[in-house]
């Protein structure tokens, strides 16, 4: 006599997820199924699916009966409120100070329905925590036509390498071509900079950056954890300086203030990333989570610096209690 054992189906999950943001979208936004599509990058006949799993899963009555209703109406308030073409908030437990891992899952799940199209793909990524996770959980995938391109250096000016070089293991994992930034984040002398930006090879990363589809990346907070002194890119020195100059996040490697603009931070003119100084002119998803960088994230959604955002639910409430 044999014992059938229920075993997790995490594809299963997802897809109810998708059919819930579907049928919250169709039912209660009034949307149409081709904005739908739109917004969820997917196709339509997707849609169609989805809104009948939602019903025939009994997702749909007077309100919306799934654990994602609440971060679906977080996600509402924050596309809203900053004008954002796309967000998406997992749930995760009250009172957690930071859910990368969730937060990650979630990107994931984002980033591999991007990278599904066989058509070419450009995508510029950023750094970070957030972004090293979701690099590790992309299930492999065969895509040789698109290209990732990194968004800022990978080095300390000592010539040690971070930990959080992100575009070469995603690369890797959907078999893509890799154009890595491998020069230091902030250099020695603003003369450092300009001979290395002078090189063939950084005119081809920035022609890329420029015909990017997505921009992918973390944001980073100030203070003595601050992921660029603590890793050695910057010193102490120049860490006080940009929070004296009115720095609470750092996007890029460049230090922003609350209003989302740039700081006259002292090390900006050694600053080798192809930072954003003008509103996001293109998909630019900001992967995060944290008390810490909730200030940040309002930040460079309320200078535009982005204009797409996945988070968890606390880290959406911090960012919306702050206006």
């Amino acid at each position: 006599m044999s014992t059938t054992i229920d075993r997790p189906d995490p594809a299963g999950d997802r897809r109810l997820d998708l059919a819930a943001r579907a049928a919250w979208l169709y039912y209660f936004k009034s949307r149409t199924q081709e904005q739908i599509a739109v917004e969820l990058n997917i196709s339509r006949q997707i849609v169609q699916r989805l809104i009948a799993l939602a019903n025939s899963e009994r997702l749909i009555r007077f309100q919306l009966i799934h654990p994602l209703a609440e971060c679906i109406e977080l996600s509402d308030r924050l596309k809203d409120r900053f004008g954002l073409i796309y967000c998406d908030v997992c749930p995760n437990e009250r009172g957690n100070t930071e859910d990368i891992p969730s937060v990650a899952s979630l990107a994931t799940f984002y980033l591999e329905n991007i990278i599904q199209q066989k058509a070419p793909l450009t995508i510029g990524m950023g750094s970070g925590g957030a972004m090293r996770e979701v690099s590790r959980r992309l299930p492999p995938i065969d895509r040789p036509q698109h290209h990732c391109v990194s968004l800022m250096g990978n080095l300390t000016r000592d010539g040690r390498a971070t930990h959080y070089d992100v575009v070469t293991r995603l690369a890797e994992r959907i078999n893509a071509q890799c154009y890595p930034l491998p020069v230091p984040v902030v250099t020695n002398t603003v003369e450092e900079r300009e001979v290395l930006q002078a090189q063939p090879g950084y005119s081809v990363l920035r022609g890329l950056v420029e015909e990017a589809t997505l921009l992918i990346m973390g944001i980073g907070f100030w203070g003595p954890e601050a992921t660029l002194y603590r890793d050695g890119f910057i010193t102490a020195a120049e860490t006080a300086q940009a929070m004296e100059a009115g720095g609470v996040g750092e996007l890029l490697g460049c230090a922003i203030s609350a209003d989302g603009h740039i700081v006259n931070a002292a090390y900006h003119d050694r600053l080798t990333s192809f930072i954003r100084t003008g509103p996001a002119d293109r998909p630019t998803t900001i992967v995060a989570s944290g008390v810490y960088r909730a200030p940040a994230i309002r930040a460079a959604l309320k200078g535009r610096l982005a204009n797409s955002l996945i988070t968890d639910e606390n880290t959406a409430r911090l960012v919306l209690q702050m206006d």
